[in-house]
């Protein structure tokens, strides 16, 4: 595979585990007891910590593209290994 596609999954996992880490830590306004300020949605989160996340995301995602790029390249598991499904 060329290292455009490679990127190209590397993003989608990047992406897949963002969404994931996302609501981890997160305490709403509703949550934490505080009013909201006008116009905020009490469900909004207080301090999102947008900076750690991203970084976590950052490493996960390279642990999760490490271990699938070493099933890929090594021939760990084959198409035809996978069940057919009916």
């Amino acid at each position: 595979m060329s290292p455009i596609t490679w990127f190209a999954i590397y993003l989608t996992i990047w992406w897949t585990v963002l969404f994931a880490v996302l609501p981890l830590g997160s305490r709403s306004f509703h949550e934490a007891g505080i009013t909201p300020p006008p116009g905020a949605d009490p469900g909004a989160p207080v301090n999102p910590n947008l900076k750690r996340k991203f970084i976590t995301t950052t490493w996960v995602s390279a642990v999760v593209f490490v271990v699938f790029f070493a099933i890929v390249h090594f021939h760990l598991v084959t198409l035809p290994d996978l069940p057919a499904a009916m």
